[in-house]
């Protein structure tokens, strides 16, 4: 069994995570199949239309390249969602602002990710972003990623975005809880899945096909991690 442990003090009782919790963030129908293998459904908060006939959205993502903190705080009331991100912390300067706005957003959802980009955060992660938030990495891929060193990461964490492979290495070198990953649905569109190691071309075909095996393995990939956590983390 593979365990990653969250450092906090050696005093709280402790206990395991057995699962990591995946959302989807891509149309109604996609996400009516991912629901079948046990992921939750997301939304940005530019987009609510697909995620309407559900009782309560899982994963309130962000508009990172023209984000807007008034349509955001907007959308979080309107939904109390399970996750919602704050906006990237790309500069220093700007982490007090962020962490404002986080604890507004944590009014209305119940956890909130904050993600810390910039460089000189690394060594004071622990200190700098308080407990109760989530800490968010974004997985390196063309559109960008965190530059700061996974293990710096001692907290739950929660992956965004990337390949499901590179998701689930980063696990190995932190303590990962949640997830949310798109990726498959743009291979899926030409024709390939997800076969637990690489993206390759279906046997047989078909979107849904390439959508569904994609999901079944990207489920097996987590099968054994466990987080180890204390109670209060």
């Amino acid at each position: 069994m593979q365990r990653q442990h969250v450092a906090s003090s050696p005093n709280d009782p402790q206990c395991l995570l057995p699962t990591v919790q995946k959302f989807i963030t891509h149309s109604r129908h996609v996400t009516q199949i991912a629901r079948r293998f046990g992921w939750l459904p997301g939304a940005r908060y530019t987009n609510l239309r697909d995620i309407r006939s559900y009782d309560r959205i899982a994963f309130l993502d962000i508009d990172w390249h023209r984000y807007n903190f008034a349509k955001h705080i907007a959308a979080a009331r309107a939904t109390h969602p399970l996750y919602t991100v704050a906006q990237d912390i790309l500069r220093r300067r700007d982490l007090v602002r962020i962490l404002d706005e986080a604890q507004e957003l944590a009014e209305v959802a119940e956890r909130v990710i904050v993600v810390p980009k910039a460089k000189s955060l690394a060594y004071e992660l622990d200190d700098l972003i308080p407990p109760q938030f989530i800490l968010g990495f974004s997985v390196p891929s063309t559109y960008g990623g965190t530059s700061i060193h996974p293990r710096y990461f001692r907290r739950p964490v929660h992956l965004l975005g990337g390949r499901p492979d590179a998701q689930r290495s980063l696990a190995d070198q932190m303590p990962v809880i949640s997830l949310d990953c798109n990726r498959f649905t743009l291979d899926a569109s030409y024709g390939d899945f997800f076969d637990g190691q690489i993206f390759r071309p279906h046997p047989s075909g078909g979107y849904d096909q390439c959508l569904r095996d994609s999901l079944r393995n990207i489920n097996r990939l987590w099968k054994n991690y466990y987080v180890e956590v204390n109670h209060g983390a």
